[in-house]
């Protein structure tokens, strides 16, 4: 975007200036700007009145000339702002706009026109194509990067941030699709785009906001949340509580987070003090471990943390392994002050660790060990057995207390870093604010975008809500209202069904599949769809690394609603049940050209009676419906489908795309 002055004018108000008497009051002069979505390479919707907006000096009129039609206006208000709606044409470009007011003038450049979709959720729908390397990758990642060479498909990210408050502005840029960028945009909504860009042959815009581990609650504006009353104690406070920690962030330098596992190995928090054998810990607070390491008496936090222990070790001939079952997210590890190992960078949560410890670096008696933990986002720990042990069979256990000190914490998208003098003491419960909380991620990365048009809206998220499946239920079709009334339009809504995954939190351990279903009550508002992911998940990771079907999946709802194409939009969706004696005849939406199952058979239905204990049915196919029926129970009342956090698909229609979760016991 390039900005141009009048030259002639600028010089003659100098001349007017510099004869200004020194006492003389200059009204502030505020330049000329636009919403930072407006940049160049932007894409805009086609054939619709889109919004476009910005700040100038009060009082002032401003022209917006697109290349393709005629000017508009607006008038700047008392604070400056202005806002109007121009007109676009049909798919194309690349054209300009040329925004002006008497003294300057902005030229966005590279404008394409076509269709635009908001891409959000958590992780599934964060994690880039190029993968989050070594832990969660994406299948046929360098073969899809490598072909990426489409500058018609553009992504706008907004970056992570979290507020009590709605903010109208983000720093966000459009980027054009090549092999050089397309790893760092969402699998998932790449993959879409690109299905879409395929089919229509028109620019696709993805605006991407989306962030790991939150709930549906963290994006649902306040509005929203108070109809439902289930939030408003967590609400309550957090505009308080921001002004706090923001007195206590800003006395703190800043660093970037690192994007390599390079940058990650040479942080530096000015904390390597805290490895020495003889360091002053005595000050510090404590931590049990196993178990989390990011919960302070202060408050939960994302960031960095020093813990130490110290142990005796009577036998020192021979070297030692220092086993570790797993840290969340990545570690540097010290023995009596010397560096003996860790692992730095994504995904590495849940790998077990293993370090030689050599013999040289021990003594006999009193030994330090001091561990820097990272914690990206989400729950931090240390999990599993954590211990010494070395070739003649000595185990010295290492589980306990530990001492512990924060040294860095992450907000607002960037490192604050309180090294090891800060009195941590003082620090204010600021991680009550975080993405987890209700309206947090709505005020920071949905309200700025409003209201930039978009055709609709794609949606990857459930994980962190996992365990309260039934407030899902309301919670997320009041989400989709939500953003639908902001804009002023019902755009098309289209989601995924999570994968299953064996949660090991006890709290939702055997609870994913309550969500998956929980999830299919937003189909009951208009414009929506949703994926169902029952074949394609990895009970190995949570981020299962097919992106590709889930892109092209949610893409298949946009073809056949948005734009004509005469395919089956879905997989087989739970419609009724009818009871037949001792069978359950269930129908389905979603049939396509038939249903039918996988080699081995339908597998996975149990039926229950009056007293809801459920039970493993024999299933079969009959004129397009399911019909399913126990032994055990003479009259079946209710039935359900891959209920459990292990389930797989076995029921599909004939265009291969799986049935979803569902339980016929429905409110």
């Amino acid at each position: 975007m390039k900005k141009i002055y009048n030259l002639g004018l600028i010089a003659f108000v100098c001349l007017i200036l510099i004869n200004l008497t020194v006492n003389a009051q200059i009204p502030e002069k505020r330049t000329l700007k636009t919403s930072t979505l407006f940049s160049d390479h932007m894409v805009l919707q086609q054939e619709a009145n889109v919004d476009i907006w910005g700040c100038s000096g009060t009082n002032q009129k401003i022209t917006i000339s697109p290349s393709w039609g005629k000017p508009v206006y607006a008038i700047t208000d008392a604070n400056g702002k202005w806002k109007t709606k121009i007109a676009t044409p049909k798919a194309g470009g690349p054209y300009t706009i040329t925004i002006k007011n008497e003294v300057e003038r902005i030229i966005i450049k590279d404008v394409l026109i076509g269709e635009v979709w908001l891409a959000s959720g958590q992780s599934n729908m964060d994690i880039n194509l190029r993968g989050w390397l070594p832990g969660d990758t994406i299948s046929n990642s360098a073969q899809a990067i490598s072909k990426a060479n489409f500058p018609k498909i553009r992504f706008m990210k907004v970056p992570f941030g979290i507020s009590a408050v709605p903010l109208d502005s983000v720093k966000v840029n459009w980027v054009a699709t090549s092999p050089e960028t397309a790893g760092d945009f969402s699998a998932a909504a790449y993959f879409y785009a690109l299905r879409l860009y395929q089919e229509l042959n028109v620019p696709i815009g993805i605006i991407q906001s989306s962030i790991g581990g939150t709930p549906a609650e963290a994006w649902t504006s306040k509005q929203s949340l108070n109809k439902l009353k289930d939030f408003d104690k967590a609400i309550d406070g957090l505009k308080d509580l921001q002004a706090k920690g923001e007195q206590w962030t800003n006395k703190w330098p800043t660093q970037e987070i690192p994007k390599t596992n390079e940058q990650w190995k040479n942080i530096n928090f000015s904390d390597l003090g805290a490895a020495a054998t003889n360091f002053d810990d005595s000050q510090w607070t404590t931590l049990k471990i196993p178990g989390r390491i990011d919960l302070l008496s202060s408050g939960e936090f994302d960031g960095a943390i020093w813990l130490r222990k110290e142990i005796e070790i009577q036998d020192v001939s021979t070297d030692y392994f220092l086993k570790i079952g797993a840290i969340d997210d990545m570690e540097a590890i010290y023995i009596n002050g010397q560096y003996v190992g860790g692992l730095n960078g994504g995904g590495f949560a849940g790998t077990p660790r293993s370090i030689q410890v050599s013999k040289n670096i021990l003594v006999n008696g009193k030994n330090v060990i001091a561990i820097r933990v990272i914690d990206t986002g989400g729950p931090g720990s240390i999990n599993g057995d954590v211990s010494l042990v070395n070739n003649k069979g000595n185990v010295i256990p290492l589980a306990g207390v530990w001492k512990a000190r924060l040294v860095a914490e992450i907000k607002d998208g960037k490192f604050y870093t309180y090294g090891l003098k800060a009195n941590i003491a003082e620090r204010p419960n600021i991680s009550r604010l975080n993405s987890n909380s209700p309206t947090a991620l709505f005020n920071a990365m949905i309200n700025p975008l409003i209201p930039y048009k978009i055709k609709g809206a794609i949606w990857y998220q459930g994980e962190s809500n996992v365990g309260r499946a039934e407030q899902y239920k309301y919670l997320f079709p009041t989400m989709i209202a939500d953003w639908r009334s902001k804009w002023t339009y019902d755009f098309p809504f289209y989601y995924v069904q999570i994968a299953p995954y064996p949660f090991g939190d006890p709290n939702q351990k055997e609870q994913s599949q309550k969500l998956r279903d929980a999830q299919s009550y937003a189909l009951k508002l208009p414009k929506t769809g949703m994926v169902s992911t029952l074949d394609i998940g990895s009970l190995k990771t949570i981020h299962p690394p097919n992106k590709h079907d889930v892109g092209e999946r949610l893409a298949r709802f946009a073809l056949v609603n948005e734009y004509g194409r005469k395919i089956t939009a879905s997989g087989p969706i739970y419609k009724g049940l009818i009871v037949s004696g001792s069978d359950l005849i269930i129908e389905f939406t979603g049939v396509g050209s038939g249903l039918m199952a996988i080699e081995s058979g339908l597998t996975n239905f149990e039926v229950a009676g009056a007293d809801k204990n459920y039970v493993p049915a024999q299933a079969k196919i009959a004129n397009n419906k399911v019909v399913v029926s126990a032994s055990s129970v003479d009259n079946p009342i209710y039935v359900r489908y891959a209920w459990s956090d292990t389930s797989t698909a076995t029921l599909f229609n004939k265009e291969r795309l799986p049935a979803a979760t569902f339980s016929s016991d429905r409110k």
